[in-house]
């Protein structure tokens, strides 16, 4: 997406507008994947949030919600339905283990909240966490997380996701709990190669993780999504 079309969707969502159709409409599943690599981001933030402050570099005052056990949360599955138990506006983040997995490497590193990594057969991740992503949120998790794939595409219908899991905290290497994503995932169409699409959107906590998997093969995409299930970890909140 060019540096113009970035600053046409930051005008809309200032002005309040609704984005038109073919601004936001993905060319297949190609185009959702080109949403994701080229460094465009899913970020739709609240209008009223305040501006992010650049600060110093310096120790960091943990978030704390009176009567909220976060690592109780954290050490318990995350299904959908479990999405309330999530401290209010604390943020969901990913993990960087991706780039520890044999025979990937780092593209991007924590860009304006988003990593790439590449696997030596040509495999490609774009992974991107945000916050301030009220606008979206719905009744439950899931139906925010569907809301969340029609702002990207709003061709996709519910009945085209799938629900898939991602690591929830841990370590990689150990077993441990698991947290529920909804997964877009089609035959590539001309030129375009196979691609899984995975997001969620945590109400409670109001911000979401996405990310895209595209490789030369079907064999080597399902080879991919389980180095990503088993390294690319969701950060839990505290």
């Amino acid at each position: 997406m060019d540096k113009t079309n970035n600053r046409q969707w930051a005008t809309t969502l200032r002005s309040g507008r609704t984005i038109p159709a073919a601004a936001v409409r993905l060319a297949g599943l190609g185009g959702a994947v080109a949403l994701a690599v080229s460094g465009c981001s899913v970020d739709v933030r609240d209008p009223a949030a305040p501006v992010p402050v650049v600060s110093s570099p310096g120790l960091a005052t943990p978030t704390i919600t009176p009567g909220h056990d976060a690592a109780a949360v954290a050490a318990a599955d995350m299904p959908f339905s479990a999405g309330g138990t999530l401290a209010k506006g604390v943020p969901v983040g990913l993990s960087d283990g991706l780039k520890e997995a044999p025979g990937w490497t780092v593209v991007k590193d924590n860009v304006a909240g988003g990593s790439q990594y590449q696997r030596a057969d040509g495999c490609l991740v774009a992974a991107t966490s945000r916050a301030n992503q009220w606008p979206l949120v719905s009744t439950d998790d899931h139906a925010s997380t569907v809301a969340l794939f029609k702002y990207l595409d709003p061709t996709i219908l519910p009945e085209y996701l799938s629900t898939f899991s991602l690591r929830w905290g841990g370590d990689a290497d150990k077993p441990g709990p698991a947290v529920e994503v909804l997964q877009l995932e089609r035959p590539p169409a001309g030129a375009a190669k196979p691609t899984a699409l995975l997001a969620r959107l945590f109400g409670t906590a109001g911000s979401s993780i996405y990310v895209s998997i595209t490789c030369n093969d079907a064999d080597a995409l399902a080879s991919a999504r389980t180095d990503v299930q088993q390294r690319l970890l969701v950060v839990p909140p505290g």
